[in-house]
């Protein structure tokens, strides 16, 4: 059996590069993908964290956050695509009014 302390580990390493990709990159699409890598780390520490308390609670955190991120994913793309249509350049520095 895989030590938690392996899980937490890799969970961490996620987490860190999606909240580095976040913070680097000026790319909409690049930063979305950069949050659900942080929301699959946060998923893997609960995972881990119930398998080794043998529970039930951090399947079902998990089940929920999964069915949120879902959600997020379809709004999400769906805004960043009608962006994108709409301008040639797409900066998120340049993204602060929602004026086109």
């Amino acid at each position: 059996m895989v030590p938690t302390e392996y899980y937490l580990v890799v969970s961490a390493i996620l987490f860190g590069l999606g909240a580095l990709g976040v913070i680097i990159r000026r790319n909409p699409l690049v930063m979305f993908m950069s949050i659900e890598m942080m929301l699959n780390a946060a998923n893997l520490a609960l995972i881990a964290f119930a398998a080794q308390l043998q529970s039930i609670e951090g399947q079902v955190i998990v089940f929920f956050v999964i069915a949120v991120a879902a959600a997020e994913v379809t709004v999400g793309l769906a805004i960043i695509v009608a962006i994108f249509r709409m301008r040639v350049n797409v900066d998120v520095d340049e993204m602060s009014t929602l004026r086109w």
